[in-house]
């Protein structure tokens, strides 16, 4: 059984790789084996995550800058990655970003800036990278969407419109690539103790707000998203492809 999981020769892209559930994720990869290449806008985090991901592994790794805002900047990504480390086997779009405000003061920038990140991005990514892996006959795309692409809650509307968006795409991608060797899934995260996340509800009502509907009462902790990933990323889910995994702790079960 453990083989299914091996990603040794595999190499994999991750962005918003230098913290919380992406530094988490690469972590993961790396320790299966796979060569990992993480992504996100400041060096200085990249490099120490990079040495946080490898540590105690015999993988490769690489880290790239790259402002997921900028669609320049998000074509170059997919082009380096490849010129670092070789194809890319397994995407994992995480990077994401939230701005809230009720829907009568949300401002074009930060509407722009939401979708080109939590949406725009991860389909450059996927349409750069997808002809390769249908090329190699294997490859793995995994949208890292939110509880809130199927709930919300007042001002999220930026947010919940971009996570609810990769689902859809996360559909219709499964089944342009079906046949081809590659999978396509998102994986849903309710509430995970993240820096964003802290940093966003400093308030303990605010957390409480979310602990309140998550029926095994806590939030996640970020390496209880390895489980589904590693079974997405792997030969072990190579007959799951177009769905949406939530890891919630029960939210979306009510």
């Amino acid at each position: 059984m453990a083989s299914m999981f091996d990603l040794t020769g595999r190499t994999a892209l991750v962005t918003g790789g230098s913290k919380g559930l992406g530094l988490a994720m690469a972590r993961t990869l790396a320790e299966a084996g796979a060569s990992v290449v993480i992504a996100a806008r400041h060096p200085g985090e990249l490099e120490s995550a990079m040495a946080a991901i490898l540590e105690g592994t015999e993988s490769r790794g690489a880290w790239l800058v790259a402002d997921m805002a900028r669609r320049e900047e998000v074509e170059a990504l997919a082009r380096s990655a490849v010129e670092r480390l070789g194809p890319i086997d397994i995407l994992v779009n995480n990077a994401g970003i939230n701005r809230v405000s009720p829907i009568d003061a949300v401002t074009d920038a930060d509407w722009d800036e939401v979708l080109a990140v939590n949406l725009t991005a991860p389909m450059i990514l996927s349409r750069a990278l997808a002809g390769s892996m249908k090329q190699r006959g294997w490859g793995r795309i995994i949208h890292i969407s939110s509880a809130f692409g199927l709930v919300s809650r007042g001002g999220r509307n930026a947010y919940s419109a971009t996570k609810a968006g990769l689902i859809g795409m996360t559909h219709s991608m499964a089944l342009d690539l079906a046949t081809s060797g590659v999978t396509v899934n998102a994986i849903l995260p309710g509430p995970f103790e993240t820096p964003m996340t802290v940093a966003m509800h400093p308030d303990p009502s605010h957390k409480q707000w979310f602990t309140d509907r998550v029926p095994m009462g806590r939030w996640g902790r970020t390496e209880e998203l390895a489980g589904p990933l590693l079974l997405l990323a792997s030969d072990a889910g190579s007959f799951i492809t177009g769905a949406a995994i939530p890891v919630d702790g029960g939210w979306l079960a009510q």
